[in-house]
């Protein structure tokens, strides 16, 4: 059975090639991936998650909003009792904002650039240890 991720723009960033270029290579490399599309709120992107049943939440963000959005999305998935999701993110995100991301329940953050097999690399290891 694949993967299933779900791929999210959170807030009122409205750029999304980044997130379509990841999505597409997450379908690629056999993942089943959902794109909720943009300005989603954390609400939206959890009732989606739950009601597609994924293993991974996928946020990407460009606004700045980081910070506030995405220990939204982890709070509301432990909320809905689907604190097994694993939640990662993608975007501007600086340096100095990933420990406080990592803190707040985001599993991994990949910055512009990374390679998709790197991205493809940490969800299937990450989903095969828990299961």
């Amino acid at each position: 059975m694949p993967i299933r991720v779900l791929i999210g723009k959170p807030g009122l960033d409205g750029h999304d090639r980044g997130a379509k270029v990841v999505a597409r290579g997450l379908r690629d490399a056999g993942f089943e991936v959902i794109y909720t599309g943009l300005h989603q709120t954390p609400s939206q992107i959890v009732r989606a998650a739950v009601d597609e049943d994924v293993q991974v939440v996928g946020l990407s963000v460009l606004s700045g909003a980081h910070n506030h959005l995405l220990p939204e999305v982890v709070r509301l998935l432990r909320a809905a009792d689907r604190g097994d999701v694993l939640v990662l993110a993608g975007g501007i995100i600086p340096d100095a904002d990933i420990p406080g991301l990592l803190a707040a329940g985001v599993a991994m953050v990949f910055q512009p650039g990374a390679p998709i097999a790197d991205i493809v690399a940490a969800i299937t290891s990450r989903v095969a240890a828990t299961g």
